[in-house]
């Protein structure tokens, strides 16, 4: 049980630089077996993982926010589809800003998401999920969460422009965004369906139930079931937007009739250039063209 933890200790504004130490010696206490290595900068966490997957690693500790699981995974794919024997293995300790993803494999009520992922470590509690492969202009990029475009993803892409400004930066960024607010066509087609031209305020394509922490995006969401779950919020003024707002949080907005919600194995784009996406919370300006659903490819554990 021999595990590489890749430790971002300017997580949570230094939280997890100071709490690290402490988790890492339970599961060495406990008979894990980590290595420990610290990142300074982002993109790092990945050439540390794919550098240690070429190596033969193949379990891995993400220790930081949701930013450091997404970095992790983008360490070990696409190097990991090539292996014939049983799929990498990505435990957490989430001890940043969000645990997004954790929370779908959480008890009601249990708000601590990085006990449950300490505990899952130390009963060895496993599961397969699935990975989401997006190819865009300039590559490729996986993600175990969700992909955002439209309003979302510009509220990300501006707020991360904002991080040394801390919540402020982010409920500013919506402000900005909800001022300008001006639904959009994003073409796609899903699986061998018709094209979809409807304007949306944004569209989020999910393989997991929450993004932000508590929003429940995607209810139906289920991270094994071969699928990625589309929601697409129609075209809303800026009333209609903050007054959908709050039904994120119980997956109530699925019942407005702006709101719909479809589920497919692959997305094709047909935009006619760059924009902004979001990816488990990291900003890009890409040109997406396709999100396709890679079955079983990753065990976590949760």
């Amino acid at each position: 049980m021999r595990f590489l933890a890749v430790v971002n200790p300017a997580a949570g504004g230094g939280r997890c630089g100071k709490e690290s130490p402490g988790a890492i010696q339970r599961l060495e206490d406990a008979g894990l077996e980590v290595e420990v290595v610290e990142t300074s900068g982002p993109g790092e966490a990945s050439e540390i993982v794919r550098k240690a997957y070429a190596k033969g690693q193949r379990r891995f500790l993400a220790v930081g926010g949701d930013g450091t699981g997404y970095e992790l995974v983008n360490g070990m794919f696409p190097a990991a589809l090539q292996d014939e024997g049983d799929p990498p293995q990505l435990g957490f300790l989430p001890l940043g800003t969000g645990n997004s993803f954790l929370r779908d494999f959480m008890s009601p009520g249990d708000k601590d998401g990085a006990s449950h992922a300490l505990g899952a470590l130390l009963e060895r509690r496993t599961r397969t999920v699935d990975v989401v492969r997006i190819e865009h202009d300039q590559g490729e990029n996986f993600y175990i969460n969700l992909f955002a475009i439209g309003f979302a993803a510009d509220v990300n892409s501006r707020a991360a422009r904002y991080k040394n400004w801390g919540e402020f930066g982010y409920v500013g960024s919506v402000v900005a965004e909800t001022l300008g607010l001006a639904p959009r066509s994003f073409p796609r087609r899903e699986d061998d369906g018709a094209w979809n031209e409807t304007p949306a305020a944004f569209i989020s394509i999910c393989n997991s139930k929450f993004t932000g922490g508590t929003m429940m995006m995607a209810p139906d969401a289920d991270t094994s079931d071969g699928r990625v779950d589309v929601i697409h919020v129609g075209a809303m003024g800026r009333i209609g937007l903050l007054r959908a707002f709050p039904k994120i949080f119980e997956g109530k907005h699925l019942d407005l009739e702006v709101v719909h919600a479809s589920q497919s194995e692959r997305v094709e784009f047909n935009l006619p250039g760059p924009t902004n996406i979001m990816l488990d919370g990291e900003a890009l300006y890409v040109q997406p063209k396709v999100i396709e659903v890679l079955p079983s490819a990753l065990q976590v554990y949760v």
